[in-house]
């Protein structure tokens, strides 16, 4: 028996329907759909490392899959992972943390709707940066939470304060705060005795501190600071993506407080069931690939210096401080108003991708692009000459 379609579907979809696009993948379907058009296309639109995972860590990968079985895991990850994880931490910042209080996810993505879902109720308040990572803003409104912009400042070298805290928070209380360090767009860094101050007036007003630390290790003059060596109740989010060249495997990690561990364990069983166990197999793998990983980072610092000696000369001079990442952040204002329609035209007629300001700043992106120097030097160079011959 067929059932007749209905003469009243539902007008529109439900609210989630509208939540605002992420323009940094938008650009990315243009530029692609220009290459299988034939046209060559210099990707500076998205903070993808373009070189491949280590050799280890694919090896890793193939032995796994040629021994067969390939299934979940606990919703908290492999318990070696994890400890591998904890490993890292001793290590790198000289902090003890308990393997039962990582993580596993799928994704830093996952981190965060876990991470949001657990921390707040519906209409609570998170502090976020502009500019900032636009996917935070999109991920709390989808989860019905209200974002507060905090905008960064010039004088404070465009990284998070407690005195930008208190100018945006003033009014209506904050339930949570979200640093970034090294920030996206932008690589600028928020140091040690700020991210301590930032996390003492967190806990003196009983506000969750999160810090995304997804750009850790890539940094270039002085290393970044976990929260977790000035605050053991931070709640930390980072991923194999970006130092580890891991993007499409698809899986981060979180440093959580013990009393968070059970409530986040519950919500990954009902929503991600378990991170995907061939990339937790590879990613405990990417520890071991120091020396490989470090020549890339190397290749990282050698188009940031082409970019920042090159941009000025082109009349790109209003640019965030560099101190991580992979990732310039401009101010063009001397040339549009409009960044999406530059970015447009500077994909249409010079080929180069790159993400409008608005992505990340709906207060001042308008007059903003962000380039990202994750590829190759060539490409670098190529988006120099072309760039020069676009604003001629």
């Amino acid at each position: 028996m067929s059932i007749p379609p209905s003469h009243n579907p539902p007008a529109v979809a439900g609210r989630l329907s509208r939540v605002a696009p992420f323009l940094a993948m938008d650009v990315l379907s243009a530029a692609a759909a220009k290459e299988r058009q034939g046209e060559a296309i210099v990707h500076m639109e998205v903070g993808q490392p373009s070189a491949a995972a280590p050799r280890i860590v694919r090896e890793a990968a193939k032995a796994a899959l040629d021994r067969g079985a390939i299934g979940y895991t606990e919703a908290l990850g492999l318990p070696a992972l994890r400890e591998r994880i904890a490993q890292h931490y001793r290590e790198t910042y000289g902090v003890s943390v308990s393997p039962e209080r990582i993580v596993v996810t799928t994704g830093s993505s996952a981190g965060f709707v876990l991470a949001f879902l657990t921390l707040f109720d519906a209409g609570q308040r998170v502090a976020i940066t502009a500019p900032g990572y636009p996917a935070y803003r999109n991920i709390l409104q989808a989860l019905d939470l209200e974002p507060v912009t905090v905008p960064l400042r010039p004088e404070d070298g465009f990284a998070l304060t407690v005195e930008a805290l208190e100018r945006a928070g003033s009014g209506m209380p904050l339930h949570g705060v979200l640093a970034m360090s090294p920030a996206n767009p932008s690589g600028t860094m928020i140091g040690t005795d700020e991210m301590a101050r930032l996390a003492k007036h967190c806990a003196a007003h009983g506000v969750w501190f999160v810090s995304d630390e997804i750009y850790h290790g890539l940094t270039y003059d002085r290393p970044a600071s976990t929260a977790l060596s000035v605050d053991d109740d931070a709640v930390v989010i980072n991923s194999f993506s970006k130092y580890f060249c891991m993007t499409g495997w698809r899986i981060g990690w979180m440093v959580v407080p013990d009393r968070l561990v059970r409530p986040i364990e519950r919500l990954a069983q009902n929503l991600y069931i378990s991170p995907p166990y061939l990339s937790q197999v590879a990613a405990a793998a990417s520890f071991e690939a120091t020396e490989e990983l470090e020549s890339i980072k190397a290749g990282y610092a050698r188009n940031r210096a082409i970019l920042l000696n090159e941009l000025p000369h082109l009349g790109i001079t209003e640019i965030h401080p560099v101190d991580g990442a992979f990732y310039i952040y401009a101010d063009i204002a001397r040339f549009t108003n409009d960044a999406a329609g530059f970015c447009a035209r500077m994909l249409d007629e010079a080929g180069i991708a790159a993400t409008p300001g608005l992505d990340f700043d709906p207060l001042e992106g308008a007059h903003h692009l962000r380039l990202s120097f994750a590829g190759s030097e060539s490409d670098c160079r190529e988006a120099v000459i072309r760039l020069k011959n676009w604003l001629r």
